[in-house]
């Protein structure tokens, strides 16, 4: 038998450095978690990889996640250099020590990613160290603490000048437990404490700290940080104090010398209108406010007003400029951002402006732009977030409700509670297009403004305005409407109409719920319209039997009860037959004599039945309209079951 040689093994194909590396490097450039980079080799070995292979990827991963280690550390190391800068930039701009310490203890907490962080200074006439800021705290007892010298971590930091950690501070012993320091880091639930010293020279003025409520160990980076945030602390606490010293020899030479103490005049009304205008924008105020407090620096009249033909000039040669102009007695400086010019403040009674003046005047300008474009800014983004939310609810088939419940809590919405959907729609048609799309605008505008004050939603839709409003417990759906009607109508000076739907449920859960909720609304604002009843705001239930065509469901029985429903249940409770009456003396023609041949009573009885059915469902039950809507509702009370007369 003839032999043939066997085959040569096919050599496996060599394992090169690309190969290998290539996955780990798209891992590193999309960012991945650490857990993603054991993914190469998992697939390898599925593969049935060779193990020289497998080895190759092995030593890839581990040099891809040193490479990711030292990313992260570099970017840890940004983020903590640009939060070192930020508050050095805040330090060097100091007016207020409080709102720097504020901001050192808030930066501190956030890159160490503490649960607590606080700031103690040192009383030396007490000789203890006492609580000045906090951020992250919830117990006023802890947010009192004094502390003697040497008691606890931070009273051993204060005492020796040397950092001090702990991971568990209730059950570490090298601390001078007091009951008073125990029971106010109980209250705070914090296990965790860091505590580094502030210094000016050899001197240690207070202890800034960081905490969790779990046992945790800080890092020597980490300490070294809370360490570097300390030195601005303290830098901080001394440039306040040299500012206080520089006021004083400024208030010295003010009194030594007459044009000195003009010039410090100057100086302490901007420092003051810096002052106010900071504390303005810190608490949020408005436009109005920086005129008023601009106006009594400078002890005139400030008022903020929009460029109008009469200032035109002087407001535009203000924003060429960037400098407040005189225009005849009045001082004029353009309001502006980007390009855009927003208006302008006007100083009325000081003709003759000082230059720091001027400057003030100018500033207060540039603080007013900011304040309008911020407050433009916060309002559109909320209304553009609250009416995509909106649609989604109306349009999206295939929406994912844990997404849609997440966005509506960051909106401080609950799509589990029961809702009103309502449709507005102008009345008043604009000259123009333009006029008209404006007129729009402001009932969006309008209309979302009052949906976040009622935690609801807001959204243009079909030349109107759409709301899905939360329904307050005993409320109707006719309610909502008629007040969000007033509500528009008086906010934007036009008729608003407005058509609601019955309560709505299941938002979330149901995909049509809210579209089919705004049909309904629809339906009755266009009810409303042909009704000639514009302006006013209603539901299904306000239109009577046309109530169950507008409807979205038949609530048949809701109408039986709203028409007749007192007389039903006046006869349940007495065993009368007012029902059966009502409908004898409809039945023959609303006479009293037929119909009390019809039920074989004297007409006396037949009177005194009517006497009173008046009573229980109104004086105008016999009008056509209501009589028309009683006849109904008895024909329906009959077919809901057995005749019981």
């Amino acid at each position: 038998m003839e032999q043939h040689p066997p085959h040569p093994a096919v050599a496996p194909a060599p394992v090169t450095t690309g190969d290998t590396q290539a996955p780990f490097l798209e891992l590193l450039a999309r960012g991945a978690s650490a857990d993603a980079y054991e993914q190469p080799a998992l697939v390898a070995r599925a593969e049935g990889a060779t193990p020289a292979r497998i080895a190759a990827l092995e030593d890839a991963k581990r040099l891809a996640l040193g490479v990711r280690e030292e990313m992260e550390g570099r970017r840890r190391r940004e983020a903590e250099l640009s939060a070192l800068f930020e508050t050095a930039h805040d330090l060097a701009g100091l007016r207020d020590l409080d709102a720097v310490l504020q901001a050192i203890v808030q930066r501190a907490r956030s890159l160490l990613g503490t649960d607590v962080a606080y700031l103690t200074l040192n009383d030396p006439p007490r000789g203890d160290t006492y609580m000045r800021v906090t951020e992250g705290s919830v117990a006023a007892r802890f947010q009192q603490l004094r502390l003697g010298m040497g008691e606890g971590l931070g009273g051993l930091v204060a005492q020796t000048a040397r950092p001090y950690v702990t991971a568990n501070y209730g059950q570490d012993v090298r601390f001078q437990h007091t009951r008073t320091i125990d029971a106010g880091v109980q209250d705070e639930g914090l296990v965790a404490i860091l505590g580094v010293p502030l210094m000016l020279g050899p001197h240690v003025i207070g202890v800034l700290f960081a905490a969790d409520r779990r046992a945790r160990v800080f890092e020597r980076e980490q300490i070294a940080l809370l360490g570097s945030f300390a030195a601005l602390a303290a830098a901080a606490i001394d440039t306040a104090n040299l500012l206080t010293e520089t006021r004083e020899a400024l208030g010295e030479l003010e009194r030594a010398n007459e044009i000195i103490r003009d010039r410090s005049g100057v100086i302490e009304r901007a420092s003051d209108v810096h002052d106010r205008l900071a504390e303005l924008v810190l608490r949020g105020g408005g436009v109005h406010d920086v005129a008023a407090a601009v106006s009594q620096v400078l002890d005139g009249t400030v008022e903020f007003t929009d460029a109008d033909a009469a200032l035109s000039e002087a407001v535009e040669v203000s924003r060429t400029e960037g400098h407040a102009v005189r225009r005849g007695p009045d001082w004029v400086a353009a309001v502006a951002a980007g390009g855009e010019l927003l208006g302008a403040l006007v100083l009325r009674g000081q003709p003759d402006l000082d230059p720091v003046d001027q400057r003030t005047l100018e500033r207060a300008a540039m603080v007013t732009s900011l304040l309008l474009l911020a407050r433009r800014s916060a309002s559109e983004a909320e209304q553009r977030v609250r009416g995509e939310l909106l649609d989604d609810l109306l349009d999206a088939r295939d929406r994912d409700p844990r997404l849609l419940r997440e966005r509506a809590v960051r909106l401080q919405a609950d799509l589990g509670a029961t809702h009103v959907v309502l449709a507005a729609r102008l009345e008043t048609a604009g000259a123009d297009a333009e006029q008209e799309a404006a007129a729009r605008r402001r009932l969006w505008s309008a209309a979302s403004h009052l949906a976040a004050t009622r935690h609801g939603l807001a959204a243009a839709r079909d030349g109107g305005t759409v709301l899905l409003l939360p329904l307050r417990s005993g409320g109707t759906a006719s309610d909502v409407a008629a007040h969000v009607a007033k509500r528009l109508s008086a906010a934007i000076h036009e008729t608003v109409t407005v058509g609601a739907s019955a309560p709505v449920t299941e938002l979330v859960t149901r995909p049509d719920t809210a579209a089919v909720g705004y049909a309904e609304a629809r339906r009755c604002l266009d009810a409303l319209r042909l009704l000639g009843r514009a302006g006013e705001g209603a539901a299904a239930e306000d239109f009577g039997f046309l109530g169950l065509l507008l409807a979205d469901s038949r609530d048949i029985s809701g109408f039986v009860a709203r028409t007749i429903g007192e007389v039903v249940a006046y006869d349940e409770r007495r065993g009368t037959d007012l029902v059966r009456t009502l409908d004898a003396y409809f039945a023959s023609g609303m006479s009293p004599a037929r119909t009390k041949d019809a039920l074989h009573v004297h007409v006396n009885t037949v009177a005194q039945r009517l006497e009173r059915i008046g009573r229980l469902l109104g004086p105008d039950w016999q009008e056509p309209a209501r009589s028309l809507e009683i006849q109904l509702a008895l024909r329906l009370h009959r077919l809901a079951g057995p005749d019981r007369h």
